[in-house]
């Protein structure tokens, strides 16, 4: 009996098997469609990502193989809601049941934390975040609120600051902070804002809690153009410490709640009294001290042998002044005396080259040149008549005429001289040129002398 009640009872693996069996066998479980909320998300660089999907009363563990979750065309993140298609199976080890992800898509509020982390990224890479934050005006004379004229936010400012810093101004640039046309009416209220900006000193932008898609206008780019370029510093007080939404990102200063905006934006009325209560005491002071020591340094340089012998703060002086004109003075006569000497010398080379005197000078260069050429002139005709006569004599002696005075003649035949016996010839008619006269002759014979001077008849 007890070993048929043992053949009864199922091992678990047997169990597991069949239940895993009905799940693969039964068709609605193998193609399921399921909207929830990413739990438990840890991405795992390499291999399958596991996770669970769960809503307000029930959870399911999930997993999507390696190959269909790089298929998914977002990135996923925990609390993002989505819509999952796969199977339901069975993991036997543990006997969980699972469902296995083949495709998912964002969904709702999950589609808008998508697009809401794809403008970070845009504004990311734009530098946007990385704007220079303006600091806030440490005691503001007017500030302007950019929010819904009604509901607790604006009464809660308005108390806010009143309670803290009574005397500044405030101005309400009235918006919708919620819905489609919140978007344009904001950035109509920066743009109204933008024409007396340089009346005031800080804006705050705020709106109350909500959820995403409440707070979704605040992600808008042209909201966010906007508080960049507003001329004043903005404080963003946009849905509760947890909300962040891109004109927190890009705005000078970021608020939890709207109630810690205004106390951002103006300082505790009571603690700038007390403040300037304690300026005014270190002033007093400090004017005070700085009084007594303008008294002592009075009562010293009353004291100062300056004051009652003003004469001797110039004695030293007086007398470098005495050395000074008496050095002035001699240097003053050097100079003069060296001028003198100069203008002495100038004068000396002056009368030197004065031009009468080169005249006179030239003058008698010239007379003394006309004479010594006078001379010249008279020496060399002296000497040339001696020459002439010289020249004369010598040519006398040399005349032909006187040595044919002596007995000499000149033969000449057919009017040619005769200056060698070889040239006469017998029997002709020669002619005898004398001092005094001519005779014609015959010859008749003629006798030539040999090298010892030895006459040779013909």
């Amino acid at each position: 009996m007890e070993k048929e009640t043992q053949t009864k009872y199922l091992t678990v693996t047997a169990l597991t098997q069949y239940i895993s069996r009905k799940f693969d066998a039964d068709p609605y479980l193998q193609n399921v469609w399921v909207v929830g909320e990413i739990s438990n998300f840890r991405y795992r660089q390499y291999g399958h990502q596991y996770f669970s999907l769960k809503d307000e009363n029930a959870s399911i563990k999930a997993i999507a193989f390696k190959q269909h979750f790089n298929k998914i065309p977002f990135k996923v993140e925990e609390g993002m809601k989505v819509l999952a298609t796969g199977k339901i199976g069975v993991y036997g080890p543990n006997g969980d049941y699972q469902i296995y992800v083949e495709h998912m898509e964002p969904d709702g509020v999950g589609a808008l934390y998508q697009a809401l982390e794809q403008l970070k990224e845009e504004f990311r890479q734009q530098g946007m975040f990385e704007k220079l934050q303006r600091s806030l005006a440490p005691y503001p004379r007017k500030i302007a609120v950019i929010t819904s004229p009604t509901g607790a936010v604006i009464q809660d400012i308005l108390t806010t600051i009143k309670r803290r810093y009574p005397i500044v101004d405030i101005t309400v640039f009235p918006t919708r902070v919620q819905g489609k046309e919140a978007v344009g009416e904001i950035v109509k209220a920066f743009d109204a804002f933008d024409k007396v900006a340089e009346e005031y000193d800080t804006l705050i932008l705020a709106r109350g809690g909500g959820s995403i898609e409440d707070l979704w206008c605040f992600n808008d780019k042209a909201v966010a153009f906007s508080i960049l370029n507003c001329k004043v510093p903005v404080i963003s007080s946009i849905g509760h410490e947890t909300d962040t939404t891109i004109a927190d990102l890009v705005a000078d200063v970021r608020a939890a709640t709207p109630t810690a905006a205004a106390e951002l934006a103006v300082p505790m009325l009571i603690d700038v009294v007390s403040k300037l209560n304690q300026y005014h005491d270190r002033l007093f002071y400090a004017m005070n001290q700085r009084l007594i020591q303008m008294r002592k340094q009075l009562e010293r340089f009353s004291n100062s042998y300056v004051l009652k012998q003003p004469e001797r703060l110039y004695q030293a002086y007086s007398q470098q002044l005495d050395m000074a004109s008496n050095q002035l003075m001699g240097l003053t006569q050097q100079l003069l005396n060296r001028n003198s000497q100069q203008l002495l010398f100038f004068k000396q080379r002056l009368q030197l080259n004065h031009p009468n005197k080169r005249i006179s000078e030239a003058y008698k260069l010239l007379e003394q040149q006309l004479e010594q050429l006078n001379r010249n002139m008279n020496q060399n005709l002296l000497w040339s008549q001696r020459a002439l006569v010289e020249q004369i004599n010598l040519l006398d002696a040399y005349s032909p005429l006187k040595i044919m005075s002596r007995g000499y003649a000149v033969v000449e035949q057919n009017e040619t001289v005769i200056k060698s016996v070889k040239d006469i010839e017998l029997d002709q008619e020669v002619t005898l040129n004398f001092s005094d006269g001519k005779s014609k002759a015959n010859i008749i014979s003629k006798l030539e002398t040999n090298e010892e001077g030895e006459f040779i008849n013909d």
